[in-house]
């Protein structure tokens, strides 16, 4: 059966050592599946102010009962 789409190339720059790692890990079968499962990830974006809000709560309640302050 003859192929029925082109493949893309794609520079993933500094992510090239994070999708080979997954691989080797057995998480998925090449970086194609990788890939793949990525684009089609079906969490909605939260926005970047969403993120960091939750983030600086979550930090805030960490100070509030010492654990911030702990020394690891």
């Amino acid at each position: 059966m003859a192929r029925t789409r082109r493949p893309i190339i794609v520079t993933l720059g500094d992510l090239r050592e994070h999708v080979e790692a997954r691989v080797k890990s057995g998480a998925y079968a090449s970086a194609s599946e990788l890939i793949r499962a990525a684009l089609a990830d079906p969490r909605p974006n939260v926005p970047a102010r969403k993120v960091f809000k939750r983030l600086h709560e979550h930090h805030a309640r960490r100070g509030k009962t010492g654990r911030a302050t702990e020394q690891a």
